[in-house]
């Protein structure tokens, strides 16, 4: 491998910021509904079932905002399915949200063989059919006034697209509204005490509701960004255990926003080292098979998690049903 420059650093920065994305937004959908008691380790079918519903949306409609619509929407149903099997009928968390998985999976790959007959892929998008990088205002002048602090400017922070920013924005608004609003602090009693909350007077369901509701908005921008912003299609089994790493990286943040989205992006720098270090030739044995680089910010991400996360104290409500006492 060559030197690696303040160039080669801007480009594995950049690459860190788009790789995290879907995984931010996904970690802030898992902190509402998991400080609401719910546990959901179904944020990887619902990352593939919006991804493919916004996908196939703009394929036929060639327009974004449709398309992340049909998204947001799919993510919400799939999340208040999630609560109908929790919530109403008070049945195993864990096993709804592993069905909602099994669901994605299999759904969209016949569906998309269905509609497209492509393989379970959907028609490549063009560009008026995706989100787009944005320059933001004042890029290349400052690139060329100030060195250093201005590339940093336009290679790593300008160039994306509004649903990374997005994603950044919704880390600040899912720690005001958990740490600073009325709701968030009902969402937070809910899931350590929900008795608490039924006693003064307040509807234990319907917090849970609202909460899993945000939780599928948020699963729906992730994987509207991963189908028609991050790529230019729907490929199957494209959320590639994302999800899982999401939920991961939000209890190593213990259930909280900031250091979730700092977890999402250890993963998105690791998988961004990972592309450079392909062909990467060890002296004594050789090329390093790209299998194991592919899989190298998986295992790395795993044993980051498992080796340095400490005590993470869960909800104390968190996957037990609520009985109403008469």
């Amino acid at each position: 491998m060559g030197g690696f420059g303040l160039v080669d650093l801007f480009a594995v920065l950049d690459a860190t910021i788009r790789v995290s994305t879907p995984l931010i937004l996904c970690a802030m959908a898992g902190i509402f509904s998991e400080r609401s008691g719910i546990i959901d380790i179904s944020l990887e079918g619902k990352l593939l079932a919006t991804a493919f519903a916004a996908a196939s949306v703009a394929a036929w409609t060639a327009n974004p905002w449709l398309s992340l619509f049909a998204g947001v929407a799919v993510g919400i149903v799939l999340a208040l399915v999630h609560g109908f099997a929790c919530i109403t009928h008070r049945g195993n968390q864990v096993v709804s949200g592993l069905a909602i998985n099994i669901l994605a999976s299999g759904l969209t790959v016949v569906l998309g063989i269905s509609w497209f007959q492509a393989g379970g892929q959907t028609p490549s998008l063009g560009s008026e059919s995706r989100f787009m990088p944005i320059e933001l205002p004042g890029a290349d002048a400052f690139a060329e006034a100030v060195p250093g602090l201005g590339q940093f400017y336009k290679d790593v922070v300008s160039g994306h697209n509004l649903l990374v920013y997005v994603a950044f924005f919704c880390v600040f608004i899912t720690w005001w509204v958990i740490y600073r609003t009325r709701f968030g602090l009902r969402v937070r009693a809910v899931g350590e005490n929900p008795l608490a909350i039924d006693t003064a007077g307040l509807s234990v369901s319907r917090l849970r509701y609202s909460s899993l509701a945000i939780c599928g908005l948020l699963a729906g921008i992730a994987g509207t960004y991963l189908s028609i912003a991050q790529n230019a299609s729907f490929v199957r089994e494209m959320s590639a255990g994302q999800g899982y790493i999401a939920l991961a990286a939000m209890i190593f943040g213990k259930w909280r926003p900031v250091p979730a989205m700092f977890a999402c992006l250890m993963f998105g720098f690791l998988d961004a080292i990972a592309i450079r270090l392909q062909g990467f030739v060890i002296p004594g044995y050789g090329e390093v098979p790209v299998q194991l680089i592919q899989a190298l910010p998986y295992i790395l991400t795993v044993v980051l998690l498992a080796g340095f996360i400490g005590k993470a104290i869960a909800p104390k409500a968190i996957g037990v049903p609520f009985v109403k006492e008469r």
